[in-house]
């Protein structure tokens, strides 16, 4: 690092191994990972700039990463790379009351963005489960969903504007660019800020988002449980949740592993006596939304639940939601695990739920399952104990087996954590030649020197 550490003289180096073995990969346990390097902790867009420019002038690979919380191998370190830990820059540069828009620096953690704009009335939506420690800035790279995005959209859906440092056609590396707006509407050229959101990094590195905001709720949302006998029947529930043009803000699927893995490791006073839980959240106010609640419930109950009610005690309600963003790690604590972010129609859930359950069978895989039902993205867990090869064998036998089944219905392989490294194959599966070779051409026009996340998506 002789050379380098003189052109990035004051600027936070990191070069201890310890430390940097743990910026050297995400959450992805499963996800191979190289050996950087360093890491540098900028603060300022002028100090990623320098970074950047170094870097291409010595041809080194540059990995951003933000929190870490990434479930794809997405942020992990190749071999001789400078990771970029955006951790730092978690300033909230402006918050625009008057406009509903704000503008933050990608370290921003999610829910202190929402704490913030919550005391001018607003509301930042997207709400991944890992909102308590994930950055608006990684966000931004996969594209974040979350419990909510059911009836309020995605992160995309979010973005007006970003800047980011760049190379290629837009100048030497080390070019800072604005992207988007500001405004509601505009469609000056082509949506290049669309097109980052969700780029994993590839294409240069963002920092700065402008992102529009909602008025905040008006009263607490309602939430309405329902138990049932096995998982595939809380999806043939999903299913008429659709068919009756019901619209939650919320439905989320919980298994019976995955609650009981929550409660020996929170103790929240969850009970898991059914197979399955769907928890769906209603927000439209005042009698109208009673009256959605009651209809959720009564769908749950003619869909076959041993029973529905409709929680009053806000405290247990929240209980619930905390059990179905914390059956991640919770299950991690118990075993290795390997996480599938398949998506289908929502009328394919229920035969999605079916396949997973035969693959399971199939390769005599533990497979626990939590999914934003409402809009066909499931998580199956695949659990592995450390050290067993042949149960290792077996989930990534699964895992692959999940992913074409929800091509074969007509999904997707990833609907949120993104390709990043373990869904580049299914990813290769899923699309056309000739749209990869689009995807290929994009890469390679905006990042000439493969110098940003190298080996990532299109790999």
């Amino acid at each position: 690092m002789g050379p380098m550490r003189d052109l990035l003289t004051g600027l936070d180096l990191v070069d201890d191994p310890d430390v940097l073995e743990s910026l050297s990969h995400d959450d992805a346990e499963w996800a191979p990972y190289g050996k950087p390097v360093a890491a540098v902790r900028p603060r300022t867009t002028e100090d990623v700039r320098r970074v950047v420019a170094a870097c291409a002038q010595r041809g080194i690979p540059i990995v951003p990463r933000g929190a870490g919380t990434g479930l794809s191998g997405g942020a992990n370190a190749v071999d001789g790379a400078l990771v970029l830990d955006l951790s730092k820059m978690n300033r909230i540069v402006e918050i625009d009351a008057e406009n509903m828009t704000a503008t933050v620096q990608p370290g921003v953690v999610n829910d202190d963005l929402k704490a913030a704009v919550a005391e001018h009335g607003l509301w930042y939506p997207p709400d991944p489960a890992s909102a308590p420690w994930s950055t608006i800035g990684g966000n931004v790279a996969t594209n974040a969903g979350g419990l909510c995005c059911l009836k309020y959209g995605v992160t995309r859906d979010y973005v007006l504007g970003l800047e980011a440092v760049v190379g290629g056609p837009a100048g030497d590396y080390g070019t800072v660019v604005r992207l988007g707006r500001r405004t509601t509407k505009g469609v000056s050229g082509y949506d290049l800020a669309g097109l980052f959101t969700g780029s994993e990094g590839t294409f240069g590195v963002i920092t700065e988002i402008t992102v529009r905001l909602r008025p905040a709720r008006r009263e607490a949302p309602r939430t309405v449980v329902g138990a049932f006998a096995s998982v595939v029947e809380a999806g043939e529930a999903v299913a008429a949740i659709t068919r009756a043009g019901l619209l939650p803000a919320a439905l989320e699927l919980l298994d019976r592993t995955c609650l009981r893995a929550v409660e020996e490791w929170k103790h929240l006073g969850l009970e898991a006596d059914a197979a399955a839980l769907l928890l769906a959240q209603l927000d439209t106010p005042g009698v109208a939304g009673d009256d959605e609640a009651t209809a959720v419930a009564g769908v749950f109950r003619a869909a076959g639940a041993l029973w529905a009610e409709q929680s009053t005690d806000e405290i247990e309600a929240e209980a619930l939601f905390a059990a179905r963003r914390l059956a991640y790690p919770a299950l991690e604590r118990l075993s290795p695990v390997l996480t599938e972010d398949v998506c289908v129609p929502r009328s394919r859930v229920p035969g999605m739920l079916a396949a997973i359950e035969d693959i399971a069978a199939r390769h005599g895989a533990t497979i626990a399952t939590i999914a934003h039902a409402g809009d066909g993205n499931l998580h199956p867990m695949i659990l592995a104990p450390a050290g067993d090869q042949d149960a290792r064998r077996a989930a990534q036998a699964a895992f692959e087996d999940m992913l074409n089944a929800a091509i074969g219905m007509g999904g997707t392989v990833t609907g949120e954590h993104g390709v990043g490294l373990l869904k580049r194959g299914g990813m290769r599966r899923e699309l056309s030649p000739a749209v990869l070779a689009m995807q290929l051409a994009v890469k390679r026009t905006l990042d000439p020197l493969n110098l940003f996340n190298p080996g990532k998506v299109v790999g």
